[in-house]
C-alpha cells in the first residue's frame, strides 16, 4: 500500500485566521469563546461560542461568489487556499485527474436556511434567491473546492456529526492508499453559530453556558464554535519526488459504530477505534505520545473516552498526554476533527502539546495526563485523534512524526 503524508495545512476558526495565529493560540492556551455576536442573541439561552469575530466576506470574496458561497464554504475556501499554497501544487492534466477533495460537515448551510426562514416567515415574502439550493447543501463546500482548484478526481462531502471530518480524512487517506488517487484535499468545515442553529442546539441540554471545561469535575457542557481546517494529502513517492515539505505521515485509521443509542457513546467502541487504528498503523499502544480527545465537556463523553482511553492503551495509559483543544475553539461539529488534527500536526512537528484549558477541578473519573491549562513540550512520534459522534459513529486517525 502508498505511504500517506501531509503537505499543506489551512485554518481559519475562532482562535486564528490562518495556522501560524492557530498555533500560536494553542501554545498560549488562548480561548476564542466569547459572547456570541448575532441577529436576536437575547432571546438565545446560550450566548457564547467559539465565533469567527470580524470577518467580512467582501474582503476575500466577489459579490457573485458570495451569492453562491454560505459561510461554511468560505471558511473552507480561504482554507483550501492556504493549504494549498503551503503544498506548492497546481493541478492540471494527469495530476487535476487523480487528484480530489473529500470534506466533512454536518450542518450544511445553516446560515442561509436561517436567513431564508427568515425571509419567507418573518418577513412574508414569497420569493428566495434562485442560488439558495446550492449555497446550503452540504457538498457545496467540496464543490468549490474542486471548481477553484481544477480537481476532477474524487469528490464528495462526508456526514456524521461530529466525526464528519474524522471520517472524510480518512477516507481521503484510504484513497491515496490504495492508489486511487495521489493527491486529496480534505478536512472539513462548520458554521451553525445562526440563530437557528444554537435554538436546536438548545433542545438538546447539553450545551454550557459560560464555559468549556473537558476532565474537570465542574464541567457542564459543550459550547460551539465555527470554522474550517484543510489539509492536503498527498502519496509519499509523489511528495518527495516533488521536494515537498512534509509535516507529517498518515499512518492509520479506523471507524466503527456504536449500534446502541443516538447520543449517549460507548466505551467499549470508542477504544475498539483506538485499538483498530492502531492495528492499522502498525504501532503498539506505548508508542502514542499523544491523543487529541474528543473531549466535548459533556460528563457523559469525557469520562467514557477516558475509560475508552484506559482500556485501548492498558497501563501506557497513564503515561501519554491527552487534550482537548475544543476548550479553547469550540466545538465545530462536522468541522471539529479537521482544526484538532492542527493540534497533532503542532505536536508532531513542532514539540508543543496544546493544552486542555478551564481545567479546574480535578475528576477521578478523567484521571489521565489531560495537559491541563498550560501547553507543554514534549516530543512524540506517534499521535491519535479521536471524534466520536453522536449516532454512535466513531472515527480514529493515527499519525506519525517524519
Amino acid at each position: 500500500m502508498k505511504r500517506v503524508v501531509i503537505t499543506g495545512q489551512g485554518t481559519i476558526n475562532a482562535l486564528g485566521t490562518n495556522v501560524a495565529e492557530t498555533w500560536e493560540a494553542m501554545r498560549e492556551g488562548r480561548c476564542g469563546i466569547g459572547p456570541l455576536e448575532m441577529r436576536d442573541v437575547e432571546r438565545l439561552t446560550i450566548q457564547i461560542g467559539g465565533q469567527v469575530k470580524g470577518y467580512a466576506a467582501e474582503t476575500h470574496f466577489n459579490r457573485q461568489q458570495i451569492v453562491l458561497y454560505d459561510r461554511f464554504t468560505q471558511f473552507t475556501l480561504l482554507s483550501a487556499r492556504e493549504a494549498l499554497a503551503q503544498a506548492g501544487l497546481t493541478f492540471v492534466g494527469d495530476l487535476a485527474a487523480r487528484s480530489g477533495v473529500v470534506l466533512g460537515n454536518s450542518g450544511g448551510g445553516m446560515n442561509t436556511l436561517d436567513e431564508n426562514y427568515r425571509t419567507v416567515y418573518e418577513d412574508g415574502k414569497n420569493r428566495v434567491h434562485p442560488f439558495v439550493v446550492p449555497k446550503l447543501m452540504n457538498n457545496a463546500a467540496a464543490s468549490h473546492v474542486s471548481m477553484e482548484f481544477n480537481l476532477k478526481g474524487p469528490t464528495f462531502t462526508v456526514a456524521t456529526a461530529c466525526a464528519s471530518s474524522n471520517h472524510a480524512m480518512g477516507q481521503a487517506f484510504q484513497l491515496i492508499r490504495s492508489g486511487m488517487a495521489e493527491v486529496m484535499v480534505t478536512g472539513g468545515s462548520e458554521s451553525m453559530l445562526c440563530f437557528g442553529g444554537v435554538k436546536a442546539w438548545e433542545g438538546l441540554r447539553v450545551m454550557s453556558k459560560d464555559a468549556c471545561r473537558p476532565f474537570s469535575a465542574n464541567r457542564n457542557g459543550m459550547v460551539q464554535g465555527e470554522g474550517a481546517a484543510v489539509f492536503v494529502f498527498e502519496e509519499y513517492e509523489h511528495a518527495k519526488a516533488r521536494g515537498a515539505e512534509i509535516l507529517a505521515e498518515v499512518i492509520g485509521f479506523a471507524m466503527t459504530s456504536d449500534a446502541a443509542d443516538i447520543v449517549m457513546p460507548s466505551k467499549q467502541n470508542a477504544a475498539r477505534t483506538m485499538t483498530l487504528a492502531m492495528r492499522d498503523a502498525r504501532v503498539n499502544p506505548d508508542e502514542v505520545g499523544y491523543i487529541n480527545a474528543h473531549g466535548t465537556g459533556t460528563a457523559a463523553n469525557d469520562k467514557t473516552e477516558c475509560a475508552a482511553v484506559a482500556d485501548a492503551l492498558g497501563h501506557h495509559a497513564n503515561d501519554l498526554m491527552i487534550s482537548s483543544t475544543k476548550s479553547m475553539h469550540g466545538h465545530l461539529i462536522g468541522g471539529t476533527g479537521a482544526v484538532e488534527l492542527l493540534a497533532c500536526t503542532l505536536a508532531l512537528s513542532e514539540g508543543v502539546i496544546a493544552p486542555t484549558i478551564g481545567y479546574e477541578e480535578p475528576d477521578p473519573e478523567c484521571a489521565l495526563d489531560v495537559v491541563p491549562n498550560v501547553a507543554r513540550e514534549a516530543e512524540v512520534d506517534v499521535v491519535l485523534s479521536n471524534a466520536f459522534a453522536f449516532g454512535g459513529l466513531n472515527a480514529v486517525l493515527a499519525l506519525r512524526r517524519v
